[in-house]
């Protein structure tokens, strides 16, 4: 059977609800609100976290709410980032609006590039090897999981306490691909660098693509410029998690064309978004909460054969994994014993909050009025998904710190709802006030860089 939808429909469907209607301006009250809810989240975070080490409390945040220390201040290298940021604020319109859609998911992957970059190199060239370079990352046991990962993925749960704590915080699926990086001669932190910007560019196309699938053309172009100008960019340079989140966007792009199709096409999208959502989750455990996003779709959807083939495909990885020894839940099991008995102090109550307050900063202020403004039901299918993993993910007590990279997977998504940004109809959007919403982002990540230098 031919797919459900055609080029032309995707176009058709639009965003009536997404946008404002012409003539309608936003309200000014739900506007202020939101900039103001955004920023009081963030103090309470920051107000606490500085409470609880002035009381003496061990927390793994030194510069609550996100994990860094003390920025460089005004420096000369805060040029690039606003220079980046005003030619792509500038162009980003332009593109989304003119070009053709292949031609604009090529362009989106290029900005992301190019304003990740731009932001790390606000503390020079080792700003883009900072996070594959710190030692308690995967790079130091690279040498030994090389030399014999049969047997590395044998005893891992058994030896994991002998590992760097990234790798013990994780699947060993990265620490793998990392080896095997390193085997054909591209390994190294420069190496490492390069796959996760690669890989957070390539997510954001499969973002476009799952937009376009279910709330139309129109909406996907408005969309595009947020999805990239954000103060997330951050932890896309040297954060293995950007890698995270490519693999688990396309996961989940494939799973939502497999809805939105019928027939064999159908099946073979289901069973190939299943298998790499299924390698996701040997790259990070909580990648598993992003089937949240393609489960809501289906739901809307009425369609159930494709989850059925996703659980197949993800089945079939985690027995590849069991059969060479590395069964799933019992490294999550001592990950988190892991987790448990680091000397490091996470009361609850203060992470669910700061957690919060973390991901706000990542997000940026014109996200909150984009959520408080968003009401296209399409598009708060993928938008919601994301926020109901974070959620989750918030209340499960095993994010606790550190989220502004760990939960980019999810990020990525609720980045979308930038599109209610765009006024205007149609036909007609005007982009102006947009572009406002744009350098608010933009001008966030660089005061954010320019107070705190992350780890990563």
């Amino acid at each position: 059977m031919s797919t459900m939808t055609t080029p032309a429909d995707r176009v058709a469907v639009g965003t009536a609800g997404a946008t404002l209607p012409t003539g309608r301006r936003p309200s000014l009250p739900l506007t202020i609100g939101a900039l103001v809810a955004w920023g009081a989240l963030v103090a309470v975070g920051r107000w606490w976290g500085l409470r609880l080490l002035a009381e003496g409390t061990k927390l793994v945040l030194p510069t609550p709410p996100v994990l860094g220390v003390a920025g460089p201040g005004l420096t000369p290298r805060l040029l690039i980032p606003i220079a980046t940021g005003a030619v792509l604020i500038g162009l980003a319109p332009v593109a989304a609006r003119r070009l053709r859609w292949r031609m604009l998911l090529a362009a989106v992957a290029a900005t992301a590039v190019v304003w990740a970059v731009g932001v790390a190199l606000v503390d020079g060239p080792g700003g883009l090897t900072r996070g594959p370079s710190w030692s308690s990352e995967y790079g130091h046991d690279v040498p030994v999981v090389a030399a014999a990962p049969g047997q590395f993925l044998r005893t891992f749960t058994a030896e994991i306490g002998n590992y760097e704590i990234h790798v013990r915080g994780h699947p060993p699926g990265m620490v793998l691909l990392l080896a095997g990086t390193d085997r054909i001669g591209l390994g190294g932190p420069g190496g490492e660098a390069t796959l996760v910007i690669v890989g957070a560019a390539l997510g954001a196309v499969a973002a476009l693509v799952a937009t376009r699938e279910v709330a139309g053309e129109v909406v996907a172009r408005r969309a595009a410029p947020f999805l990239v100008l954000a103060p997330a960019a951050i932890w896309v340079a040297s954060s293995a998690d950007a890698l995270f989140l490519g693999v688990a966007a396309w996961s989940v792009t494939l799973l939502v064309l497999a809805i939105r199709r019928d027939g064999r096409r159908s099946d073979v999208l289901a069973l190939g978004g299943g298998l790499l959502l299924g390698i996701g989750m040997m790259l990070s455990y909580g990648l598993a909460l992003v089937a949240i996003v393609p489960f809501v779709v289906a739901v809307s959807a009425r369609r159930a054969r494709p989850l059925v083939l996703a659980a197949l495909g993800v089945a079939a990885v985690i027995l590849v994994f069991l059969g060479f020894g590395f069964w799933w839940v019992g490294g999550l099991l001592a990950t988190k014993h892991e987790y448990d008995t680091l000397d490091l102090q996470r009361p609850y109550s203060y992470f669910v909050v700061n957690n919060l307050s973390a991901w706000a900063l990542a997000l940026g202020p014109a996200t909150a009025v984009a959520l408080a403004r968003l009401r296209d039901r399409r598009l708060w299918l993928l938008v919601g998904g994301a926020l109901a993993a974070a959620t989750i993910a918030d209340l499960s007590g095993l994010s606790e710190g550190e989220v502004e990279r760990i939960w980019l997977p999810f990020t990525l998504w609720v980045l979308l709802a930038g599109a209610a940004l765009v006024g205007g109809s149609d036909q007609a959007p005007r982009w102006r006030a947009a572009q406002g919403w744009l350098a608010l982002q933009t001008t966030s990540a660089v005061v954010l860089v320019s107070l705190v230098t992350t780890q990563w």
